[in-house]
């Protein structure tokens, strides 16, 4: 069997190498599992002065090879193209993007020095696998530097309609750089058609393809459980009393939709009365990029949003919203899924949106919480079961939770068990199969 070269921006650090933490961790775990693998990418450590060296280490049984950027470097290819630029413009968000060349510039080199700091680590009959948007002239570098090897790709995130993507400056470079892949995967049809539709106009003869990322639901749901008996679900249920929970789980980040969950929420309070000093909607939202001015903005609208619907509806024995802007422990979020009776994900754009599989996935089967996601989640296409909203109308949030809270336990169960059967169907296990398999069948 080849060896597997995974390739991500990010390496898990050696404190998550155990349970692989993380989302594109977790995701991951399953490429490897039965594979001789090597993973490379940036180390998380930035210096002054370039340093070509890699770092190897082993841990049960991956070998990690890690480089450090060079703060420059850094500066330009992550804050400045990736997250700056192509980001906001994956997600359709065009009017957030900040374009300059000499990001573009940092981008391409520090994709350059990956190739060329990767090549001799790189045998004969290795598969390569590149993840996400951060790499996405990596494969067209490695051919540069004579790797014959088969290169695939996958791009976690969304990719938007040509007439979005023709906003990006230069946006050519990026077309033809995917040419130097034998396997392109995006989450969803509707994504993987919108770069065949660019490819196309830009004459790359490349295809893309549809792989639906899924979760390990069997280890999830037993986590859940076991997490239900933790203390911290304990001391979550007795704050709650009888009333029922509405739980919020992303990082903060714009194309989350977490302020129209908000005034969505605002709106059911105020338009169904008879859910006041009933209901408590908890949001964890870790802060992520808290250096970046757009994410200041958007923190600082969360902190009023919260005082307002707190100090407009609470009563002196109950507080509407509950807000966490710190990181919670994966084990501890899935006993707080199985705890909700409602899970609230509400994207304005997502590849595919995890949390809703999670949530799913952590429900008592005999009593099962209620799913309300967004129709711009790529997971909306496979949870038939979920009450499916517009995030941009606050009131169709509040008229879903209105639903949702009113549904009996046997309509629950029964649209419960319509998306259990797809998170089923659709398992990172599956995914990391069926990607791999396309990748080694192709021709070399």
């Amino acid at each position: 069997m080849s060896r597997l070269i995974l390739v991500s921006n990010r390496v898990p650090q050696p404190k998550e190498r155990g349970q692989l933490a993380g989302g594109l961790a977790v995701a991951l775990k399953e490429a490897i599992a039965g594979h001789e693998t090597l993973w490379f990418g940036w180390s998380g450590k930035t210096v002054d002065q370039p340093v070509p060296d890699v770092h190897l280490e082993e841990a049960r049984g991956v070998t990690y090879a890690t480089l450090d950027l060079q703060t420059d470097a850094y500066e330009g290819y992550y804050r400045g193209f990736s997250n700056g630029m192509l980001w906001p413009l994956l997600h359709s968000r065009i009017g957030l993007g900040v374009f300059s060349r000499s990001d573009l510039s940092a981008y391409m080199a520090v994709n350059d020095a990956f190739a060329a700091a990767l090549k001799p680590l790189l045998r004969q009959d290795d598969i390569i696998w590149i993840h996400d948007y951060h790499l996405i002239p990596l494969g067209a570098a490695l051919r540069r530097l004579g790797v014959k090897a088969r290169i695939g790709f996958f791009l976690h995130v969304p990719f938007p309609p040509m007439a979005v993507y023709s906003a990006l400056p230069q946006g050519d470079l990026l077309l033809q750089a995917f040419g130097a892949y034998d396997v392109i995967g995006l989450q969803t049809i509707e994504d993987a058609g919108h770069l065949n539709e660019c490819l196309a106009m830009a004459g790359v003869a490349r295809r893309a393809d549809s792989y639906p990322i899924g979760i390990d639901p069997a280890a999830f749901a037993a986590t859940a459980r076991r997490a239900q008996k933790s203390p911290e679900a304990r001391r979550l249920r007795e704050s709650m009393g009888d009333r029922a929970l509405i739980l919020g789980v992303d990082r903060l980040d714009y194309s989350k939709g977490i302020p129209h969950r908000f005034h969505g929420y605002a709106q059911l309070l105020k338009r169904f009365p008879e859910h006041r000093n009933n209901v408590t909607f908890l949001q964890i939202t870790p802060v992520s990029r808290g250096d970046v001015a757009e994410y200041r903005s958007l923190r600082k609208e969360m902190d009023e949003l919260v005082g307002r619907i707190n100090g407009e509806h609470a009563e002196f024995d109950w507080v509407p919203v509950r807000y966490l802007t710190r990181a919670v422990a994966r084990n501890v979020l899935a006993g707080f899924h199985r705890e909700a009776r409602i899970g609230l994900v509400t994207p304005l754009r997502d590849g595919m949106n995890l949390v809703a599989k999670e949530y799913v996935a952590a429900q008592d089967a005999d009593n099962p919480g209620a799913l309300i996601l967004s129709r711009f989640a790529g997971a909306a296409s496979e949870m038939e079961g979920a009450i499916i909203i517009n995030p941009y109308d606050p009131d169709e949030i509040a008229e879903a939770l209105h639903m949702a809270l009113g549904l009996d336990r046997e309509s629950r169960q029964a649209r419960w068990k319509t998306m259990m059967s797809a998170v089923q169907a659709s398992t990172a296990a599956a995914w990391a199969h069926s990607f791999l398999q396309d990748l080694e069948n192709a021709p070399a």
